[in-house]
C-alpha cells in the first residue's frame, strides 16, 4: 500500500506538503506546479486515502445512512438505491442502507446508524408523498427522496407528477386522439391528482373539453375491469393515459374484450415502464418511465453538498453510458424530475 512518505521521496518535497495535496487543503499554500506535480506521482503509484485515518483528522466518517421504507424490498425503487450507490462512490463515501417500517422503526434506524457517526441521510418512500420528518433527522443533514415535508422546506426530490399527466397526454393528442380518457386510482396517492391535474391540463391546451365522464379511477380488482369495460361502452375514447402500467394492463385486457387492437383502433400511455408488464403486454407498452435512479444520485449528490458546505458537489451527474433523465437544480426545493416518456408500440403511429 502506498504512503505518503513514498510519495513524499519520489516527489522530493515533505510529507506535510504531500498532506495538504491529497486532503485538498493545498490553495494557497501549496504552488500549483507542486500540487500538480504531487497528484500525478499519487495517481501512478496507486495511493488511495486511508478512511479510518481522515475520519479521526476530520471528525467525519464519510458514510451515509439511506433510510428506506420497503424500497429495498420492491422491484419497484430498487434503481433509487443503486443511484444513491454511484453517486456515494463518486463522491468517495460509502452508504449503509437499513428498511423501516414507518416513523416508530426509522426513529431506531437512524440511532443505530448514528453509533457509528453518519456524516448525513437520504429518508426515501416506496412512492412519492408528503410525509413527517423523523425528529432524530433534524439535527444533521438530510435529504428526503421521493417524498416532501408538509411545510415543503426540506430539501427534497420527487417525479414531477403534473408534468407526466401532461406529457402523456399531450403525446396522445399528437397521435391524433381527440377522445382521450383517463384511468386513475381509487388509492389516495399524490400522484393521482396531480397526474390528473397535468392531463386536464393537456386536453384544455389542446381545446378538449370532455367532460368528468372521460375520467374513472379503478383498483385492481374484477369492478376494475367492469369499469373500463363501462367506459368503452358508453364514451367510445380513442385514447387512454393510465395513472400506472398496471392499470394499462386492465385496459390491455378490455380491450381484448371488445375486439379493439392497442396501437390501431385505441393508443395507450401509462406510467413506471415496469419491467414485468413491459416485458408482458404485446404490443409494448408505451410509458412514462419513473426516475428512480436519478432520485436516488440526486437525493446523494445533495446530501453531499449539505456535509461540505459546497454547491454543486465534485460529481453531479450520472456516469457516462447512463440514459438518465435530466437532474434539476441543486438550488430548486422541493426539486422534481422531468420524466422521461419511453415510446413503444401502443401508441397510434399517425396523427397531426
Amino acid at each position: 500500500m502506498t504512503t505518503m512518505k513514498e510519495i513524499a521521496r519520489r516527489t522530493g518535497v515533505s510529507i506535510s506538503t504531500v498532506s495538504l495535496v491529497l486532503n485538498d487543503r493545498d490553495a494557497g499554500r501549496v504552488k500549483p506546479k507542486t500540487a500538480v506535480h504531487v497528484r500525478r506521482i499519487a495517481k501512478e503509484l496507486g495511493y488511495q486515502p486511508n478512511p479510518l485515518a481522515r475520519s479521526l483528522r476530520t471528525s467525519k466518517t464519510r458514510i451515509l445512512g439511506f433510510i428506506s421504507e420497503e424500497i429495498a424490498t420492491t422491484p419497484y425503487a430498487g434503481g433509487m438505491i443503486l443511484g444513491a450507490q454511484d453517486a456515494a462512490s463518486r463522491l468517495g463515501y460509502v452508504m449503509l442502507t437499513v428498511n423501516t417500517e414507518g416513523i416508530a422503526s426509522a426513529d431506531d434506524e437512524i440511532a443505530a446508524l448514528r453509533r457509528y457517526g453518519v456524516d448525513g441521510f437520504v429518508y426515501a418512500k416506496m412512492f412519492n408523498c408528503l410525509t413527517s420528518v423523523p425528529s432524530s433527522l433534524t439535527s444533521l443533514p438530510f435529504v428526503l427522496a421521493d417524498a416532501q415535508d408538509e411545510e415543503h422546506r426540506s430539501p427534497s426530490i420527487t417525479p414531477d407528477e403534473i408534468q407526466i399527466g401532461y406529457d402523456a397526454t399531450r403525446r396522445l393528442i399528437t397521435a391524433g386522439c381527440s377522445r382521450i380518457a383517463y384511468i386513475g386510482s381509487l388509492d389516495p396517492m399524490l400522484a393521482q391528482g396531480q397526474r390528473l391535474v397535468g392531463h386536464l391540463q393537456a386536453l384544455k391546451d389542446a381545446g378538449l373539453d370532455l367532460g368528468p365522464g372521460m375520467q374513472i379511477n379503478v383498483s385492481g380488482n374484477e369492478a376494475a375491469l367492469a369499469a373500463i369495460d363501462r367506459l368503452i361502452e358508453s364514451e367510445h375514447p380513442d385514447g387512454f393515459f393510465c395513472f400506472n402500467d398496471a392499470r394499462a394492463m386492465q385496459l390491455y385486457l378490455c380491450a381484448a374484450r371488445h375486439g379493439l387492437h392497442i396501437g390501431e383502433d385505441i393508443s395507450v400511455v401509462g406510467v413506471d415502464n415496469h419491467r414485468v408488464f413491459a416485458e408482458t403486454l404485446s404490443p409494448r407498452l408505451t410509458s412514462v418511465e419513473l426516475p428512480h435512479y436519478e432520485m436516488g444520485f440526486w437525493a446523494v449528490s445533495k446530501l453531499v453538498s449539505l456535509i461540505e458546505r459546497q454547491n454543486p458537489p465534485k460529481a453531479v451527474l450520472p456516469p457516462p453510458g447512463r440514459d438518465t433523465a435530466p437532474l434539476p437544480s441543486f438550488e430548486s426545493v422541493p426539486a422534481k424530475i422531468h420524466c422521461r416518456l419511453i415510446e413503444k408500440e401502443s401508441v397510434q403511429s399517425g396523427g397531426f
